[in-house]
C-alpha cells in the first residue's frame, strides 16, 4: 500500500496512478487518514498533471465506492437526470426537474452549491423559507413515487470523498480540472440511481470550460465514463458568454423560474427569459428521448412545450417545494425593502460583451456566494439586467438592477459598480449573439 505522499509524488511526476492506488488515496482521504493538506496537494497534482481516461474511471469509482449507492429499482419509470457545469444565472434545474416528470420521467436529482464564481441549485432553491435539501433516503424515494421528482444535497452517506474533496477544489482553484469534474459528477449521479444523464457543458467566458475544444474533451470523457459505469449519458455543449436569463442572484433566480413555469413577464426588466425557457425545453427533449418518453428530439420538444405551457410543470413544482418543506408563499411574498441601484451605460452603443465570470465574482462579492466553504449566503443580493448582448444603449440607460446587502459601505459599492462597467463592452458596431446551443455530444 502507498503513502498518501508517495501517490501525491507520484502524480506530481507525470506518472500513472494504478486503480489501487488511487482508491487506497480516496478510501484514506474518507476514513481519515489521509488530511485535507494532502487531499489539497493531490488536487493540486491532478490539476497540473490531469488523468488518463482508466484514471479517471478509477477515480469516479473509488468515490462512488466510498459512500452509499441507491437502489431505485423499486420506483416505477425510467430515472434520468441533468447536470450542469455550472454557469453564471444558470437556474434551469429549477425548472427542468418538474417538467421532466411532468412528461414522465423520474427525475432523482442530487445537486451542489455554488463553485467559484458559478452559482449552485441548492443555494437557490435554499432561497425559499423551510426548503430542505437534505431528505433520508425513504423521503427521497416517497418524492419520486408521489411527487416524480426531488432535488436535494449529497448527504453524508453518499460519496463521502466527493463531499470533502467539492469542498477543497472551490477554494483551492482545482475546479477547472476534467478528471475531477468527471469524477464529481458521475460519482453522485451514479450513487442517486440515475439510469440516464444529459450533461449541460457551459462554453465560454463565465464557464469553467473557456473553448469548445476543451468543452467538447470534457463531453467526450463524462460519456465515455459514464458507459462504463453503466449510464447512457449525452452531453451538450452551451453558451455561457453572458448570465442565463435575466437575473444573478439566488431568490431573484427563483423569481424568474416561477415566472417562466407560470408564463408570466418580469414586472420591472425589459427581458424576457427566452434563452432560459428555450434551454431548458432543448435539455428536456434529450432527457425525454434517452429516457425513451420520446423517440425523437422533436417529438420531446413537443411535448416538454404542452407539459409547460398547460401548467403541469408548475404544478409538480409547487408539489416538490411543499414535499421538501419550503414555502412558496413566503417566497414570492414582499421582502423587507433593500437598498438598490441601477447601473447604467455609461455611452451609447450596442452591447457587444459581458464578462460573466467578473459578474458571477461580483455577486460573491455582495454576499451571494461564497469565498470559503464557511461563509453564509445573503439569498436576496443579485442584479436584474436590463439589457444583455446585442442590445442597443443609450447613456444613462439602465442595464442591471442590483440589490444590495444590509451593510454595505458606498467606497465598496462603488468598487463593485466599476468592476461591473469594465466587464460590460459597448461598441459601435452591434455583433451576432452566439448561439445558445452548439453542438451535442454522444
Amino acid at each position: 500500500m502507498m503513502t498518501p505522499a508517495l501517490t501525491i509524488q507520484k502524480k506530481r511526476d507525470g506518472k500513472e496512478l494504478t486503480s489501487s492506488e488511487i482508491k487506497d488515496f480516496i478510501q484514506g482521504l474518507s476514513n481519515g487518514n489521509v488530511a485535507d493538506y494532502q487531499a489539497t496537494a493531490f488536487l493540486m497534482a491532478v490539476y497540473f498533471r490531469g488523468m488518463t481516461l482508466t484514471e479517471t474511471v478509477a477515480l469516479t469509482e473509488a468515490m462512488l465506492d466510498s459512500g452509499e449507492r441507491y437502489d431505485l429499482s423499486s420506483i416505477p419509470g425510467v430515472k434520468v437526470d441533468k447536470h450542469s457545469t455550472g454557469g453564471v444565472g444558470d437556474k434551469v434545474s429549477l425548472i427542468l426537474a418538474p417538467l421532466a416528470a411532468a412528461c414522465g420521467l423520474k427525475v432523482p436529482s442530487m445537486a451542489g452549491r455554488g463553485l467559484g464564481h458559478s452559482g449552485g441549485t441548492i443555494d437557490k432553491l435554499e432561497a425559499i423559507p423551510g426548503y430542505t435539501a437534505q431528505l433520508p433516503k425513504s423521503r427521497f424515494e416517497a418524492a419520486l413515487n408521489e411527487v416524480g421528482c426531488a432535488i436535494i444535497s449529497q448527504s453524508d452517506q453518499i460519496a463521502v470523498a466527493d463531499k470533502k474533496l467539492y469542498a477543497l477544489r472551490d477554494v483551492t482553484a482545482t475546479v477547472e480540472c476534467i478528471p475531477l469534474i468527471v469524477g464529481s459528477i458521475l460519482s453522485k449521479k451514479v450513487a442517486e440511481g440515475t439510469q440516464g444523464l444529459v450533461l449541460d457543458v457551459k462554453v465560454g467566458n463565465g464557464a469553467f470550460m473557456r473553448s469548445r475544444e476543451e468543452a467538447r474533451r470534457l463531453g467526450k470523457t463524462i460519456t465515455q465514463v459514464a458507459k462504463r459505469l453503466g449510464v447512457k449519458c449525452r452531453a451538450i455543449l452551451t453558451n455561457m458568454d453572458q448570465p442565463l436569463g435575466y437575473s444573478v442572484g439566488n431568490l431573484s433566480e427563483v423569481l424568474e423560474c416561477v415566472e417562466v413555469l407560470k408564463g408570466e413577464k418580469h414586472k420591472h426588466s425589459d427581458l424576457t427569459s427566452v434563452d432560459l425557457k428555450e434551454l431548458t425545453i432543448q435539455l428536456c427533449a434529450h432527457m425525454l428521448e434517452l429516457g425513451g418518453v420520446a423517440k425523437k428530439l422533436a417529438d420531446g420538444r413537443k411535448l416538454a412545450m404542452e407539459r409547460l405551457n398547460d401548467g403541469s410543470a408548475w404544478k409538480v413544482f409547487q408539489e416538490m417545494i411543499k414535499f421538501q418543506g419550503g414555502s412558496l408563499d413566503k417566497a414570492l411574498s414582499p421582502q423587507k425593502p433593500r437598498r438598490t441601484e441601477i447601473w447604467t451605460a455609461p455611452k451609447r452603443g450596442f452591447i457587444t460583451k459581458m464578462d460573466s465570470r467578473q459578474i458571477g465574482r461580483i455577486l460573491v462579492e455582495l454576499g451571494g456566494g461564497r469565498k470559503k466553504a464557511s461563509d453564509r449566503i445573503d439569498p436576496l443580493v443579485g442584479l436584474v439586467f436590463h439589457r444583455k448582448l446585442g442590445a442597443k444603449v443609450q447613456q444613462g440607460d439602465p442595464i442591471a438592477e442590483v440589490t444590495l446587502p444590509e451593510e454595505s459601505s458606498s467606497s465598496a459599492v462603488a468598487g463593485l459598480k466599476t468592476t461591473f462597467l469594465e466587464s460590460i463592452e459597448i461598441s459601435g458596431t452591434r455583433k451576432p449573439v452566439p448561439k445558445l446551443i452548439y453542438e451535442v455530444v454522444n
